[in-house]
């Protein structure tokens, strides 16, 4: 006599393991709050700026990029979290695709970045620029200046010259600034022992020649100093870009797990609703 063949799982069994879904889940929900805390900023941000000028020199508002990017992140995790939860093939696929997407993008940057590195330059050199031009229109615009010279022992693009393309330090005559010929104060060496900050210290220093402004000034511009940063500290923003990589590396290998998992688990329970209703099958 023939025996009943026997389903391979009992109905209890589940290919979609817990550490997988619950993982990839968690992970998804630290973004996605991330995420909200960035938009919520960009927000306010961007409620808060009046100088529409000033951030025109820009490539693009920093509020709007941390709006923009973070829009992107919460709809990006919003498909993980939902996906992992519900364990639904199509959220988790779409999730998958845009982080290779975003990841394939970064690296691609990556890439045209170091083969146009001179082009790169020349951009970096115009934002610096347009920057100087705008530095009095908006305090926040100022702070980044000041404290991109401070940190770098820099002043201006390629040389200290370069703040007379700003309207308030222009070093013509005809201009009747009281700053005529300066550069900011975050331009001027400081003393160690320095308690209270000079803010005119760099009173006329355009006037002078760089052996002259090199003893109270940064002559240096901030371009070459950058360039010079970044060569000195290759691993440290490689070791950047390999922290922004594995997040997103991982996410694609749980999702893809995850979906295999799922796959299986659909297939078993279609056989066992056909070996419920034939037990031959």
């Amino acid at each position: 006599m023939a025996r009943r063949a026997a389903a391979p799982h009992g109905d209890d069994f589940s290919f979609v393991s817990p550490l997988v879904k619950y993982v990839l889940f968690f992970f998804n929900m630290l973004f996605w709050m991330i995420s909200m805390v960035m938009v919520a900023v960009g927000v306010y941000a961007r409620l808060l700026k009046h100088a529409e000028a000033a951030v025109a020199c820009l490539a693009v508002d920093p509020a709007i990029l941390l709006i923009v990017v973070g829009v992107l992140i919460f709809l990006i995790t919003f498909c993980g979290c939902i996906g992992s939860l519900r364990e639904n093939i199509c959220l988790l696929q779409t999730f998958s695709m845009c982080l290779t997407v975003v990841f394939l993008l970064q690296l691609a940057a990556g890439v045209l970045g170091f083969v146009f590195s001179d082009k790169a330059r020349g951009k970096v050199s115009e934002i610096i620029n347009g920057a100087i031009v705008h530095y009095r229109d908006d305090l926040d615009l100022q702070n980044l200046i000041d404290f991109g010279q401070k940190e770098f022992s820099c002043c201006g693009g390629v040389s200290y010259k370069d703040w007379s393309q700003n309207m308030y330090f222009n070093c013509t005559a005809a201009n009747p600034s009281r700053e005529r010929c300066s550069v900011p104060f975050s331009c001027c060496l400081r003393a160690a022992d320095e308690v209270v900050i000079n803010t005119m210290c760099g009173q006329g220093m355009q006037a002078m020649n760089y052996l002259e402004a090199s003893e109270f000034i940064y002559t240096n511009g901030c371009i070459d100093k950058l360039v010079n940063w970044i060569h000195s500290n290759l691993f440290l923003l490689g070791g950047v870009a390999l922290g922004l990589a594995i997040p997103q590396l991982v996410g694609i290998l749980l999702s893809q797990i995850l979906v295999n998992q799922i796959k299986d688990q659909i297939k078993l329970q279609l056989y066992n609703q056909r070996h419920r209703a034939d037990p031959w099958y």
